[in-house]
């Protein structure tokens, strides 16, 4: 069957992204140089695209599964964590680099995390991991921005999104990260990402992509290249722009802080599960915000395992 004639009943989520090792470091208070600092440590699966998949499943999707290259090292227990959270794990498996790990510095004070990262595996996928027959039974695919910061990635990246085009599936990306967003360079990220149907920037991203200060004004300008934009703004909530406008403001719930690690993650699987139940788009926010208030009331990226 040709790509444009797959049976796509179900609604399924496919999530090309990365899979990490979290560790987890929340303080209590400034961190002394060249000396200790007390903290408590915890080491918990994450990664952008791995959370947000979890997070999708949380919210309702019955069907996500998550294409990811993981080391030898932790693949077994990332597999296995996956599937306890209802994702389908379709992690390629390099034998001459470790998974991804992040170091996160989370002040316990405030919530706030610095991320130290080693990349290890995640920017090794290449062409070779994709096949259009991941589409089948998808209704929607999302890229991790991760991806767009290693040329193999990079490449993989754009396959996945000519084969979802060809095939009428709707695409989706998170920048993933300012900094790195500065080291590609704005108009090669804009270049690259040309032809996406859904941006989710926070709101550090959506200013830095245009140069505005104001995120309101950041996402009506992105949304006039992109056709969905929405912009997380933390205990804020959430913009949603469309044609050059921003259309709704969605209100965070109030939630007591704990770690804000994986909390973007959160609501753009909230919003994606909502989206693929026939939410609107500020439906789908309010969705992603609830998500999103969930997760800082936890340690690390992932939701609660029942």
């Amino acid at each position: 069957m040709n790509e444009a004639g797959r049976d796509r009943s179900g609604g399924g989520l496919l999530v090309v992204g990365d899979v990490v090792t979290d560790v987890v470091a929340r303080h209590h208070g400034p961190l002394w140089p060249a000396t200790d600092t007390a903290a408590d440590i915890r080491t918990v699966p994450g990664g952008a695209g791995a959370n947000a998949a979890c997070w999708a499943a949380h919210s309702g999707c019955p069907d996500v599964r998550l294409l990811a290259r993981v080391g030898q090292d932790a693949a077994g227990w990332h597999d296995l964590r996956l599937r306890r959270s209802g994702v389908r794990p379709l992690l390629v498996t390099d034998a001459d680099t470790p998974t991804s790990t992040v170091i996160a510095l989370v002040d316990a004070a405030t919530a706030e995390r610095t991320f130290l990262t080693d990349s290890g595996a995640v920017t090794r996928m290449n062409p070779a991991d994709w096949s259009p027959g991941l589409l089948d039974g998808v209704a929607h695919l999302h890229l991790s921005g991760y991806l767009l910061f290693a040329d193999q990635s990079r490449q993989l990246t754009e396959l996945a999104r000519q084969s979802a085009r060809r095939a009428k599936v709707t695409v989706s990306l998170d920048p993933a990260s300012a900094g790195f967003l500065t080291d590609l360079g704005i108009e090669r990220f804009l270049t690259l990402t040309d032809g996406t149907d859904v941006l989710l920037p926070n709101a550090a991203e959506a200013c830095l992509l245009t140069g505005l200060p104001e995120p309101a004004d950041a996402a009506a300008k992105l949304s006039r290249q992109f056709p969905l934009v929405v912009v997380t703004l933390g205990s804020a909530g959430a913009l949603v722009a469309a044609a050059g406008k921003t259309v709704a403001t969605v209100p965070a719930p109030r939630a007591q802080a704990l770690d804000s690690t994986g909390a973007g993650d959160a609501f753009t699987g909230g919003f994606l599960a909502a989206r693929l139940r026939g939410a609107t788009p500020t439906e789908a926010a309010e969705a992603g915000c609830r998500a999103g208030a969930l997760a800082v009331t936890l340690v690390g990226g992932r939701p609660p395992v029942g």
